[in-house]
């Protein structure tokens, strides 16, 4: 939420001094801190007086269970205020060897059954979930013990039979099997990317090398993605001991790159990565290889805890916001008795699997990998991690030689408005094209370059460093190409000898490439394979759950978001803030999960007055109980009347001097910037799959139109001649939107009960 945060409430008595006894919960935050613990926090917090239940904060992770007393406190609405941008936990985390004890889980379940708590949701990582699991199994052992010790009553024990418990994982390392992405790992990889980028120009500078050791103790996740999302020459992961010789392939990686025109030489290290022999490979012996067998400066750069450390990304905010949610439900509707349950994401989805399956899962391949037996490592942790390391090789390793002459020639356009990422998907077209033996060809000006003939070769050190680009180097252009120039479209073609058309780019590039297809009988030069990859803020594309670049715009509208909430601290403010996007609510609705914002307006849902009403009356409500700032948000296209000065001129009018009102329209900033590191690693998988459809039907020389997505974790592709079967034209979006089944969770967490 957007108002600052009091002091922490008092818990609430009877008449005879004993707390009142209702459905209560109690949430903790447990072993190594991770950025969206607090977003957690909020959610469970919030969701838990939407349903009617009190929530309770246990202070300093699992020692506060064992503490009890002031370490055990009741927390209301405003509690949880203006937490969302912290990173951290607001309510402390630590690890307790008391709590390994039984006394000290004695102790605990005596605190929790004296304040009539019977419900625990833990955020932390695999020993402290394991802790919470244990502590449930005992349970009712436990309250056996406390009831004959006299400690309790046995009405407490009675009405407490059992201990329902749901659990979300906290930890950047993402090392939890079974779920894609932990809470914490998104902002993590955002610090290890920005200082990579940073250490690039230095290196270029002074044609250096340098060592980047990460965190990754057990999984590589980090650094994998780090390297990838960085353009760095080589990477170093637990899940791949570094077999014997690895020195002589990895000055052989770095030579090459030299030569091939790189002025800097970059290598990421996790902490725990190994030699095949179970040896540590630390970043000190990578630094000597490359002096003493390149000549190369060469320094090294341990991050360390700043990984852990600063504002959480939008994603780790929206992620975390919606697994409280969903973590809170579960456990309030469990049925004594029930299982712990696991809440996390897997395949883009929030999915639930039992709590202590997926810690065994994980510990069971930690102690193989402390043990050395790192056999089956990598496809513990899924296909898209397999599938990077394979895809990191590629990228790295230049072709021995110039792709031949009868190569087929692949052309690479943008089309539709500029989305950060172009330039990645670029990138990662040249060197995995090069990598497959085609020729890359780049088009400059989008389609309609094409069609006036602006092409060129581009070779694998063109692209050097477009990884971490925004803007888009080749150029785009959002016109539909009409049918009358594609006679024009087809000499260039046929002129430029291209053999396949890879377009990445948005709605109208997409709607274009419809058309080829449609047309192809009529102009047989565009009969020619032709895939398109998403690249749009505005997530409007069929066949994808997220767009290059929508990413990178979330980013950049909550880090302004954040800065317009700051700047209403000193007086009562209403802020309606205006989001780019059309008439694709996708932007706006996730930077609401994502800033707290107490109203959010969308094309899909629509404004109209009777709604406008009801919320002028909530936020008159707010400022009465002293809110200090009412965060409105508007998708730029939700009403043509109902404007965003329109709108700030009806709320000051009706403010009765009780709060002024401010409109910010922040515009074409949202496509600004350096890509974020999942669009960075998102353009080079849909690349990589594009490339491998171009491939297929160039070997059969059966030609197909195709538009490629990532849809619940999976790649997927569908045919351009069906495009509109997935697409609503009229409103300029999918006909189906995942996003809007957590459309709930918004009002969940952004109105007290009492204001409904």
């Amino acid at each position: 939420m957007t108002e600052s945060a009091p002091e922490l409430s008092a818990v609430p008595r009877g008449a005879s001094g004993a707390p009142e006894e209702s459905i209560r919960l109690a949430v903790l935050t447990s072993g190594g801190d991770a950025q969206g613990m607090n977003a957690a926090l909020r959610s469970v917090v919030r969701t838990t007086l939407t349903e009617g239940a009190e929530p309770y904060a246990v202070f300093e992770g699992l020692q506060g269970l064992v503490d009890g007393g002031d370490r055990i406190r009741r927390l209301a609405w405003e509690d949880v205020g203006n937490i969302l941008h912290r990173g951290g936990t607001m309510i402390g985390t630590a690890r307790s060897a008391d709590f390994r004890t039984w006394e000290g889980r004695r102790k605990a379940a005596r605190n929790l059954v004296a304040l009539g708590i019977d419900r625990l949701v833990v955020i932390g990582g695999d020993g402290s979930l394991t802790g919470a699991a244990t502590f449930h199994q005992e349970w009712p052992q436990l309250l056996a013990e406390l009831v004959e010790r006299g400690e309790i009553d046995s009405d407490a024990a009675a009405r407490h039979p059992s201990l329902r418990i749901s659990g979300m994982v906290g930890s950047i390392d993402n090392d939890l099997v079974g779920f894609d992405m932990t809470i914490g790992t998104d902002s993590a990889l955002h610090r290890i990317v920005d200082a990579i980028d940073s250490i690039t120009s230095t290196a270029a500078s002074h044609h250096r090398s340098f060592v980047v050791e990460v965190m990754g103790r057990h999984c590589g996740y980090l650094p994998l993605m780090a390297a990838i999302a960085g353009g760095c020459d080589a990477v170093f992961v637990p899940e791949v001991p570094a077999e014997p010789g690895w020195e002589d392939r990895l000055c052989t990686a770095l030579r090459t790159g030299r030569q091939a025109g790189r002025r800097e030489s970059l290598v990421v290290v996790a902490e725990g990565a190994v030699e095949a022999n179970g040896a540590p490979l630390h970043s000190d012996q990578l630094m000597r290889v490359i002096q003493e067998r390149l000549g190369e400066d060469t320094r090294i750069t341990t991050l360390g805890h700043v990984q852990r450390g600063g504002t959480p990304s939008a994603f780790d905010r929206w992620m975390s916001t919606l697994l409280g949610h969903a973590a809170t439900l579960e456990i309030l509707s469990a049925p004594p008795g029930t299982a712990p349950v696991l809440v996390g994401l897997q395949h883009s989805r929030i999915s639930r699997r039992p709590l202590l399956d997926a810690v065994a899962a994980t510990k069971d391949l930690n102690t193989r990998m402390s043990a050395g037996q790192t056999g089956g490592a990598v496809e513990a942790r899924g296909g898209t991690f397999a599938g990077t390391m394979r895809i990191f090789d590629a990228l790295t390793t230049p072709p021995p030689s110039p792709p031949s002459p009868t190569a087929r020639r692949i052309a690479v356009v943008h089309g539709g408005g500029l989305a950060p990422g172009m330039d990645s998907a670029v990138y990662a077209a040249v060197r995995l094209g090069l990598a497959r033996g085609m020729r890359m060809v780049g088009v400059s000006g989008g389609l309609p370059g094409l069609a006036a003939g602006r092409v060129r070769e581009l070779a694998w050190e063109d692209v050097d460093g477009w990884i971490s680009e925004g803007g888009a180097s080749l150029g785009t252009h959002r016109a539909v190409v009409d049918v009358a120039e594609f006679y024009a479209l087809s000499r260039a073609v046929e002129q430029a000898e291209i053999d396949a058309l890879l377009i990445v780019g948005g709605y109208h590039a997409y709607l274009t490439a419809a058309s080829f297809v449609a047309e192809q009988s009529r102009y047989p030069a565009l009969r020619l394979p032709i895939v398109c990859v998403p690249a749009s803020i505005d997530n409007n594309l069929p066949g994808s759950d997220v767009s290059i670049g929508a990413d990178s715009a979330l980013g950049v509208a909550v880090e302004a978001l954040d800065r317009i909430k700051q700047s209403a601290g000193a007086q009562q403010r209403c802020f309606i803030v205006e989001l780019m996007g059309r008439t694709c609510g996708y932007l706006t609705a996730m930077a609401g999960l994502a800033s707290g914002a107490e109203r959010v307006y969308l094309h899909e849902a629509g404004i109209d007055l009777t709604r406008l009403q009801a919320d002028l009356q909530a936020m008159r409500a707010a400022f009465d109980a002293g809110r200090r700032l009412f965060l409105v948000l508007r998708n730029e296209e939700a009403n043509p009347h109902y404007t965003a000065d329109f709108l700030a001129r009806l709320f000051e009018g009706e403010s009765q001097d009780q709060f002024d009102v401010r409109s910010n329209i922040l515009g074409h900033v949202q496509q600004g910037g350096q890509p974020s590191p999942f669009d960075r690693t998102l353009a080079v998988r849909l690349v990589d799959h594009a490339l491998d459809l171009l491939d297929q039907q160039l070997t059969s020389g059966h030609p197909e139109g195709l538009y490629v997505g990532s849809v619940e974790g999976e790649l997927r592709s569908g045919p351009l001649a069906r495009l509109h079967d997935e697409l609503d034209v009229d409103a300029r979006r999918p006909k189906v939107q995942w996003w809007l089944d957590h459309l709930p969770v918004l009002s969940a967490v952004a109105d007290p009960p009492s204001a409904r």
